[in-house]
């Protein structure tokens, strides 16, 4: 399936699971509330962040209420100042504090994983390295965390285990040895890119000999990349990986690897305080 086509039918699917899980069969306190009853809905944030998560929300509530109106004034990628109303909603002032969980759960995780990775790429500016994720990501927000990085800024690694090679070391070790494991991986797939992880120059070696195109520096020192950069030549892509964070990022890139690989843009994702107020009804 098309990324984009995956993408799609998971924001329908999550809208869906959201809804499911909170509402179930029923908002039984939104019947405090007449059912004729309309009302305006805004939405802050609380802190400055990157919006990600427009697609998700404007589904769930066409699943909820069809009937809601909803106006942006951001869209995913921009930045947005604390305070800032981005997001208007009018209709049934039932399905508006219905909806209100379920939407803003999703947009705090996403604008949350958003704003950390631009956050980073603020932080590489000027030296051409690419930031790459992982596929350390939320159970069941796969596709949307990745989305979410693309909207910081960053650059997807491979989607799952099906759409690019990575050879660790247990699969060398199974395979009988790097060259092994790349010639297996070009007869099964020639198209796809092979990469390979190694923890020793002599790793990197035998990859480079063996035509990996992207070679994975595992918990390299600063030196040790440097001199990795200097073996390559410019034969493999160089991603570094392993002990990343904001204050180890810019020297890293520094080495002159091509790009920087960090799990923490997703898994150690901070939600980002958003806030829904009636404001007429």
């Amino acid at each position: 399936m098309h990324y984009q086509d995956a993408l799609a039918e998971e924001i329908r699917d999550s809208a869906a699971r959201l809804l499911a899980e909170d509402v179930g069969p029923g908002d039984i306190t939104a019947q405090l509330i007449d059912a004729s009853t309309m009302a305006t809905a805004r939405v802050i944030t609380r802190e400055a962040a990157v919006l990600c998560g427009v697609a998700w929300v404007d589904e769930l509530f066409r699943r909820l209420d069809a009937s809601v109106s909803l106006r942006w004034h951001s869209a995913d990628g921009d930045r947005l100042d604390a305070g800032q109303a981005f997001l208007e909603l009018e209709g049934p002032a039932r399905s508006l504090l219905t909806g209100e969980r379920a939407a803003l759960n999703l947009l705090q995780t996403l604008s949350g994983t958003a704003t950390r990775t631009r956050h980073y790429v603020d932080l590489l500016d000027g030296t051409g390295v690419r930031l790459l994720d992982t596929r350390k990501t939320l159970p069941g927000l796969r596709l949307a965390q990745k989305y979410a990085v693309t909207c910081g800024g960053g650059h997807n690694h491979r989607i799952g285990l099906y759409d690019a090679f990575l050879i660790k070391e247990n699969h060398i070790a199974a395979c009988g040895s790097i060259e092994a494991a790349v010639k297996e991986a070009r007869d099964i797939a020639r198209e796809l890119s092979v990469e390979v992880e190694v923890e020793t120059f002599d790793e990197l070696d035998q990859a480079l000999s063996a035509g990996a195109d992207v070679v994975m520096l595992d918990n390299f020192s600063l030196d040790d990349m440097r001199e990795a950069v200097r073996r390559n030549a410019s034969r493999a892509t160089l991603e570094a990986s392993g002990n990343v964070d904001e204050t180890t990022l810019r020297t890293i890139a520094e080495t002159g690897v091509d790009c920087i690989s960090s799990g923490a843009l997703t898994k150690d994702v901070k939600a980002i305080d958003l806030s829904m107020r009636l404001i007429q009804y």
